[in-house]
């Protein structure tokens, strides 16, 4: 099997943004604006997340389609997620940030005990392909629980928020360019990171 996932270039964390500008949009437009209402959202988006996992688990090698496809889907699942406690189980967005940020760092861990590597240019297994879709399935749900904690629990609206994350990005950028910040670890904290600022800019 060859590696799973695309390199990472400005096309990547372009494409990545509108994914998730996308997911976020989705989302609302069926649960308000078609009516769907947020429990039959969510099955709809599960159920189409497991046939397109399954269907990104049978391919061999990175095909573009089917990978972005299910990044869309996989962010609106993520914030169906987020939307559930929220809405439905009066989960403080403090609480479910937090726990989303235990749930990640406790993926990470299991991840690299088994694997020795987080990197996502090893995605050339079964394991790891699916190690890496339940990490990216939580930094969608953390994203949105944070960039919701911030533009609206903080009350900075999603402008400030836009520009605290974007702003946040930058510094990441910088540091794994001119103090040579771990790359898997400038990744993932940039992957966390552009999930609420997708959704502050849609």
């Amino acid at each position: 099997m060859l590696n799973k996932v695309p390199e990472v270039t400005f096309y990547f964390w372009l494409i990545k943004i509108m994914c998730t500008t996308v997911g976020e949009t989705a989302a609302d437009y069926l649960n308000e604006n078609l009516g769907f209402g947020l429990t039959k959202t969510t099955y709809v988006a599960g159920a189409l997340l497991v046939v397109l996992l399954l269907a990104q688990f049978a391919l061999r090698r990175y095909v573009a389609p089917a990978y972005w496809l299910v990044v869309v889907v996989i962010s609106v699942f993520g914030t169906l997620i987020t939307d559930n406690l929220s809405d439905r189980y009066h989960v403080p967005l403090t609480t479910s940030t937090t726990v989303f940020s235990i749930v990640l760092a406790i993926v990470f861990a299991v991840w690299f005990a088994v694997e020795r590597t987080l990197s996502i240019h090893t995605i050339f297994t079964r394991r790891r392909e699916g190690f890496y879709w339940l990490a990216i399935l939580f930094t969608f749900a953390l994203g949105t629980a944070a960039g919701d904690l911030m533009a609206e629990k903080l009350s900075l609206g999603y402008g400030v928020s836009a520009g605290i994350f974007g702003g946040a990005i930058a510094v990441i950028a910088l540091a794994h360019y001119a103090l040579r910040l771990n790359p898997v670890l400038s990744f993932w904290l940039a992957y966390i990171l552009t999930r609420p600022l997708g959704a502050s800019i849609g």
